[in-house]
């Protein structure tokens, strides 16, 4: 066989090699320029496979409005030092919506009440409550009125008292009943720091994932010198924000309206709280 056609062939596989080698490298610029897939919708704490285990958490169709996310700012004290970004629709927006209606409607029936003197009997257990806060401000408030609750109700589940996974509760409901679990705690505690004077924009329920014991669970955030405060149905001791363990801020409920913590926010200082 001769040199030369074996020198054209040589050439030729030289040729074909470098376009393969170019055409690769295309391909692979391509890719790596391409945007990154779309991960599930996330909410709250689960993807939409994971099993939530109170209802309270939403599910994967939840939307939020872009537009409206609040930036760690003065328009939004800094709660657990965390983003959050407004809810549009989703199982926690409508309880959250239809317990706004019960709290205003039932603040108006405590009014007729010291006007008229004749009280429904959870109306009047709720005077009583709010008389512990009465004349009181700060810590101070706050930590008579989370004793005051704490001790009102038993803790009963919504599976023992109303046979379903979740039911929120009115404020004068869970006061008829004297019983109920962790958010008919935080809505008695709301309307009752509400009745005493507190703000609005004081106040909020919070809820979230407890990582020891294992469960989701709901507080609620009162501010005080520029601080929020926990008030625990499972303590009578007040904690900062910031100093709260081994738990997830998944909600932020306000006069606003609902709200999602936004995970990955929190400063690196503060990651170790999930752990």
């Amino acid at each position: 066989m001769s040199r030369a056609p074996h020198h054209h062939l040589t050439a030729r596989r030289r040729a074909f090699c470098a376009f393969v080698t170019g055409l690769s490298l295309a391909v692979l610029i391509a890719v790596v320029r391409m945007p990154s897939p779309t991960l599930p919708a996330r909410s709250g704490l689960f993807y939409a496979d994971e099993a939530p285990t109170i209802a309270y958490v939403l599910d994967s169709a939840h939307a939020v409005s872009q537009d409206a996310r609040y930036q760690k700012s003065d328009k939004w004290p800094a709660l657990f030092d965390m983003d959050v970004e407004l809810l549009t629709q989703g199982d926690v927006l409508n309880k959250w919506s239809h317990a706004r209606v019960e709290i205003a409607r039932e603040l108006q029936i405590v009014d007729r009440c010291r006007k008229d003197n004749v009280c429904p009997a959870g109306a009047q257990k709720l005077i009583n409550l709010s008389s512990e806060g009465a004349g009181r401000n700060g810590r101070a408030r706050l930590g008579f009125i989370n004793r005051a609750v704490n001790l009102a109700i038993s803790p009963t589940s919504d599976e023992a008292q109303w046979r379903v996974t979740d039911h929120w509760s009115s404020a004068l409901e869970t006061l008829q009943s004297e019983r109920g679990d962790c958010e008919d705690y935080a809505i008695v505690k709301y309307l009752a720091l509400l009745d005493t004077g507190m703000s609005e924009a004081d106040l909020k329920i919070v809820l979230m994932r407890s990582i020891f014991p294992n469960e989701d669970h709901a507080v609620v955030a009162a501010r005080v010198d520029s601080e929020w405060l926990i008030l625990d149905n499972r303590t009578l001791t007040l904690v900062r924000d910031t100093n709260l363990t081994r738990t997830v801020p998944a909600f932020v409920l306000d006069e606003v309206g609902a709200w999602r913590f936004i995970l990955g926010s929190r400063p690196s200082r503060t990651r170790g709280w999930a752990s």
